[in-house]
C-alpha cells in the first residue's frame, strides 16, 4: 500500500482519489491540414478502393479535397471554405471533365463531424450518382 493509503486507512480518512486518465485527443481535433492529409485522405482512398475505384487520385489544395478517376472523367470535390472540418462544408461533382454545375452543402445537419462520417458522406454522395460498385 502507498503511504497515503496507509495513513488514510489508519486515520479513517478516505484515500485520495486517483487521477483520471487523460483522454487521447480525437483525430478530428488535429490541425486541419494534418488531419486531412494523414487521416482523411487515406481513409477516403481505402473506402473508395473498396467500392471498386482502382485509379483514384486524391489531392488537397486550397482547403479542398479533390478525387478523380476513370482518367479524370469523374471528379468530386469536398470543400472546407474556413479550413475547419467542423465549420461549413460543401460538395460538388462533375463528369467527363466538365466544371461542377452545382456546389451543394455537405453534412450540414450533423452535430459532431468525425472521420468516419466525412468518409461515409462522400461514399454516399457518389453512390447517389450511381458511380460506385454495381450501380
Amino acid at each position: 500500500m502507498a503511504d497515503a493509503e496507509k495513513k488514510a486507512k489508519s486515520t479513517g480518512e478516505a484515500a485520495p482519489a486517483a487521477k483520471p486518465k487523460e483522454k487521447k485527443p480525437a483525430l478530428e481535433d488535429k490541425p486541419f491540414a494534418e488531419f486531412i492529409q494523414q487521416d482523411y485522405m487515406p481513409a477516403l482512398e481505402k473506402a473508395l478502393t473498396a467500392e471498386q475505384i482502382s485509379d483514384l487520385q486524391l489531392s488537397f489544395a486550397d482547403d479542398q479535397v479533390t478525387g478523380q478517376w476513370l482518367n479524370g472523367t469523374r471528379q468530386f470535390t469536398v470543400y472546407f471554405p474556413e479550413g475547419d472540418i467542423k465549420k461549413q462544408r460543401a460538395f460538388s461533382w462533375s463528369n467527363i471533365g466538365s466544371s461542377p454545375s452545382t456546389i451543394e452543402p455537405f453534412l450540414i445537419d450533423e452535430r459532431k463531424i468525425t472521420l468516419d462520417l466525412l468518409v461515409f458522406g462522400v461514399v454516399q454522395r457518389l453512390n447517389a450518382q450511381k458511380w460506385l460498385g454495381g450501380n
